[in-house]
């Protein structure tokens, strides 16, 4: 009979298949949010856009803009696989770290993808619209641009690098991960919480990707746990 069981020693199909789902999100969103913040139009310029002529012409002009913020919309279900992925590594001081960053993220995950819904794709309807008729709907992209009505909720994506801050601090308190990689995610995370300037987003993605690379692949491998407070050799 016990030849007909695997080992407990041995991870089943299910388990392998969840450490492969964690593993691939948590090496996939950073990638994905830096395409979207470096095919950004105007990535090299340091301003903040604040006119609404200045913001239409980036959206009308630049198919890219659109493209970016989907793949930044689609990297949602990784970001929330990735949030659940960190924190469920953590067990001992830092579980409550990993709780309360995973509600956070998850939360601000979901506000993200209604962020680009809302303001991005909304605005492919219009994209090609003749000048007469584009000019007519000013008053409605304006409220738009400024984020009038309910729209000002989509501004709780922000919970979203918050909350992987908090599962950073927890994954260093625990020492999962080395300390070089919890200092650039939290660097990289920090550099997100910028006013809309994509080339302090892009430099802040590429922290985040440099670190994230190791720990997805010890999350792959079944390498990442804390051993007497210590990350696993790969």
């Amino acid at each position: 009979m016990s030849g007909n069981f695997p080992s407990i020693h041995e991870p089943v199909p299910t388990q392998i298949a969840w450490r492969v789902l964690f593993g691939l999100s948590v090496l996939v969103f950073p990638f994905m949010l830096l395409f979207g913040f470096a095919t950004h139009p105007n990535i090299l310029s340091i301003s903040m856009v604040t006119e609404l002529e200045a913001w239409t012409e980036e959206w009308r002009t630049s198919e890219w803009f659109h493209i970016g913020h989907l793949v930044v919309m689609l990297s949602v279900p990784f970001v929330t696989f990735a949030a659940i992925a960190l924190a469920s590594l953590l067990h001992g001081r830092g579980a409550w770290y990993g709780f309360v960053g995973a509600v956070l993220a998850v939360f601000g995950a979901f506000l993200l993808a209604v962020d680009k819904g809302a303001l991005t794709f909304v605005l492919t309807a219009f994209k090609d619209m003749p000048e007469p008729e584009f000019l007519a709907i000013t008053p409605a992209l304006e409220a738009i641009f400024n984020r009038d009505g309910w729209l000002w909720i989509t501004w709780g994506f922000v919970a979203l690098p918050i909350g992987f801050i908090v599962i950073a601090i927890g994954l260093l308190r625990e020492a999962v991960i080395q300390k070089w990689q919890g200092y650039c995610i939290i660097a990289g995370l920090l550099l997100l919480l910028n006013p809309d300037i994509e080339i302090i987003s892009s430099a802040g993605a590429i922290l985040i990707c440099a670190s994230m690379v190791p720990i997805a692949r010890n999350i792959l491998r079944g390498h990442l746990e804390p051993v007497h407070g210590q990350l696993a050799a790969a």
